[in-house]
């Protein structure tokens, strides 16, 4: 199965949240059938990227990495590349090599998506397929200098700044799937 081919299943059989992810999903299918390079940095007017909050193993943290060009508190993804075989490996590939964060568990499906303008090719957007990855317990940041300037834990319900609206939401779903996983009365965050 190619790249592609894994990413339209997975888009396909998601089950959105609400109205506004199921507007989001659609558009990113139709996305997906109307261009077959719509996987790569290169397909304009946009193309599919992945990324994944990464979620302490007891769901009340998130690690956090500040994004070296935008200068704000992101969580870790970009762009799908020529090895990847499947988005989710892409989402996971991203997470280990932003915060060199040993293993870590990707959740099997997407938590959110999310669409924004990029300056890639000279302006165009991504088509952003958000997951969760769980942390191991005795999880350690290590942070990879060309592609952050920070890197860092913080409560999932107070997110340093400066970040946005779409981090904020991509961090509560993350944790939520997260804690769900959890035997009851495990979570310790609200």
């Amino acid at each position: 199965m190619t790249l592609h081919a894994d990413a339209r299943s997975v888009l396909g059989g998601w089950d959105a949240p609400d109205d506004g992810q199921e507007e989001l999903r659609r558009s990113y299918v139709e996305h997906l059938d109307a261009h077959a390079d719509g996987m790569w940095r290169t397909c304009m007017p946009g193309h599919l990227t992945a990324s994944a909050a990464i979620i302490s193993s007891d769901g009340s943290r998130v690690a956090l990495v500040l994004h070296r060009i935008h200068r704000m508190w992101l969580q870790t993804g970009g762009h799908c590349e020529a090895g990847d075989r499947t988005l989710g490996g892409a989402a996971l590939r991203e997470a280990v090599e932003e915060s060199g964060i040993a293993g870590l568990t990707l959740l099997p499906r997407p938590v959110r998506l999310d669409r924004h303008s990029v300056p890639c090719g000279g302006g165009s957007f991504h088509l952003d397929v958000q997951y969760a990855a769980l942390a191991p317990a005795e999880a350690l940041l290590v942070r990879d200098p060309d592609e952050s300037e920070g890197l860092g834990w913080f409560p999932v319900g107070e997110l340093p700044e400066p970040t946005d609206d779409s981090v904020r939401d991509l961090v509560g779903a993350a944790a939520a799937a997260v804690r769900s996983r959890l035997p009851r009365g495990a979570a310790q965050c609200p």
